[in-house]
């Protein structure tokens, strides 16, 4: 595909395209540091269960122009084809949408958005709000073999819970209800999605049309993800087989590998969705195929929706999703009827309405005081300079790792592993160089937090972020006193066992797990972070050939990972490398120690 775009500049793309929802939708506002489109709140008007959603941009009009009543009350925006940062999330759920009756959050099947999306929960349910997230993951073009432990993809069908979940919230239900039709919609949805060309996303350097993984001009891809993820196989096929085999992955019971649905209702909804690239007039043509090809499975929908709904840029492709209709057992509206309900949003089949536009709402919703737990001091105290030259001695050999962690995530992942390391550690020694260390453990590790999840964005900002918010906590446990070896030990592993309810990841599945629990378990046996930082190393090194069965590298074949180690385990070992005062193995200056009786840490 041409890498030609009227707007080279990602970052100006999606800045301005948010910015462009506000103009055309006078009911919702943006908060540009954050990237959240919300709701504009208005005198009178009871409350509601608010429904959030958001993840990567570059799926429009999902999510940001799916913001109006009846719909969703907020959507964050990342960057192109990447999680919005936690912060960004829990911005959005404390201070943009109305808590009054709960907040219901919905993110597709990303490990990135998982972990953004579930970590913003957290910290809102800890704040004692009614806060709940369901995982839409209907995909069914990647099977359970393949899938593993990450499981089905969310792609288009995740509008279709949006809809009714919404319309459920406006009908004035609770959050438990609203909980739960959102999760049995997710459970009776399947999608499968076919796209003739790969994406190019705006200012990135063209495609090698040399690439093995090009498609080829008679050929199409069958369940490409809209991440340009690769599906179950390319065919050279026209569009009435290509139908026939994307109806089949969809509903043939006899294929054990992706017979998610068991269509057991008299009432199926089909949604026709183009990926961005499709004219209206082919797109029609499509729905036709889809139609007619549906009653040779007994199928007639009773509502057919066709158009745009959820995009991957400018893909030349298109999805199908069905689903299956339920009872909710919530003695209310029922699923069609929520479907069919009014709503306002530019996203959706539905026009803004006249006392909209005249009302013309100016309001918008401020942030508000966040709490200050983290940053109160704890009294385990550590040498504030000793701390201060370790870690800046580690955040330099992650900067210096960044080319090798980059070039390592070219081979097996998306190429954006290093920069986001490199970006983390540049705003971490920032911080650094303009401000001195308190020596309270707790208050100088919650300022990193905070960098974190400002700095990093994407699976691994997630991660770490998750990570270092729990070392904050069991740090303060341990406290007052001196931060020993035991006392570091114990609250790493605390935190291991807070990250793993966020992730299925353990050692052996190819991830920074593999470098973070051997660093944890030898300095917890030893005290001595020389030695577990050699640990960490080996451990890295040891996923070199170790087949990946979590995150995105699970959907990039060839023999890559046979070749080069995890990138993020990489990084990890690189900033464990240069804390403990080691470059490549063997000393390069005095090595850091855990010491209790000096403070050091």
């Amino acid at each position: 595909m041409s890498g030609k775009h009227f707007i080279n500049d990602s970052t100006v793309l999606v800045n301005s395209a948010l910015q462009s929802i506000t103009y055309t939708n006078p009911s919702v506002a943006l908060d540009v540091e954050n990237k959240i489109i919300y709701r504009r709140p208005e005198e009178g008007k009871p409350s509601q269960v608010s429904l959030i959603s958001g993840g990567g941009s570059g799926h429009e009009p999902s999510f940001s122009a799916m913001v109006g009543p009846g719909l969703l009350s907020a959507a964050v925006a990342g960057t192109i084809f990447a999680s919005p940062s936690a912060e960004q999330v829990r911005r959005a759920i404390m201070s943009r949408v109305d808590t009054d009756k709960g907040v219901l959050v919905t993110v597709m099947n990303y490990t990135g958005d998982i972990l953004n999306f579930g970590m913003a929960v957290e910290k809102a349910k800890a704040a004692g709000m009614g806060c709940e997230m369901v995982v839409v993951g209907d995909d069914v073009g990647v099977g359970r073999e393949k899938g593993g432990k990450v499981g089905r993809r969310g792609i288009a069908g995740t509008v279709l819970v949006h809809k009714i979940a919404g319309a459920l919230a406006a009908h004035g239900a609770t959050l438990e209800q609203v909980h739960k039709v959102a999760q049995l919609t997710a459970d009776n949805l399947v999608s499968v999605g076919a796209s003739l060309e790969h994406v190019h996303v705006p200012g990135r350097a063209p495609p090698d049309p040399k690439l093995k993984d090009n498609l080829g001009a008679d050929e199409v891809e069958i369940g490409m993800g809209i991440h340009n993820e690769p599906g179950s196989g390319k065919v050279t096929v026209e569009l009435p087989e290509l139908v026939t085999k994307m109806l089949a992955q969809l509903l043939d019971p006899n294929d054990a590998d992706r017979n998610f649905l068991n269509v057991n209702s008299n009432e199926v909804v089909l949604l026709v969705n183009n990926l961005g690239g499709v004219s209206i007039l082919e797109l029609a043509g499509i729905t036709a195929e889809v139609v007619k090809q549906l009653k040779q499975w007994g199928i007639e929908p009773v509502r057919i929706l066709s158009g745009t709904y959820m995009t991957s840029l400018n893909g030349l492709g298109f999805s199908i999703s069905l689903l299956n209709v339920v009872n909710t057992d919530i003695g209310g509206p029922g699923m069609i009827q929520l479907l069919d309900a009014p709503c306002e949003a530019t996203g959706w089949a539905a026009p803004i309405s006249k006392n909209t536009w005249e009302a013309r709402n100016q309001a918008t919703r401020e942030e508000k005081a966040a709490s200050g737990e983290a940053s109160k001091p704890s009294g385990l105290r550590t040498n504030a300079e000793s701390m201060k030259e370790a870690l800046t001695a580690g955040l330099k050999a992650v900067i210096a790792a960044e080319p090798e962690v980059t070039r390592y995530d070219t081979v097996v992942g998306d190429g954006d592993c290093g920069i986001g390391l490199k970006r983390g550690a540049e705003g971490i020694l920032t911080y650094l160089s303009e401000n001195s260390l308190t020596g309270d453990v707790v208050v100088d590790v919650s300022q990193i937090a905070s960098i974190i999840e400002t700095d990093m964005d994407g699976t691994s900002g997630a991660l770490y972020a998750i990570f270092i918010n729990s070392l904050v906590h069991t740090l303060r446990v341990f406290g007052p006193g001196d931060a020993s070896p035991k006392a570091w030990a114990g609250a790493l592993k605390q935190s291991c066992e807070a990250l793993s309810r966020y992730t299925p990841a353990r050692p052996g599945d190819r991830t920074l797990v593999d470098a973070l629990y051997p660093f944890v378990e030898v300095l917890g046996k030893t005290g001595d972070v020389k030695q577990a930082a050699e640990a960490a190393k080996t451990g890295a090194e040891g996923t070199k050939g170790m087949k990946a069965s979590l995150g995105r590298t699970v959907y990039v074949g060839g023999s890559g990972f046979e070749e080069v180690p995890d990138p993020g385990a990489h990084g990890l070992a690189a900033f464990f490398l240069g804390l403990a005062g080691l470059k490549n193995g063997e000393d390069d200056w005095e090595a850091v120690q855990f010491e209790a009786e000096s403070g050091a840490s």
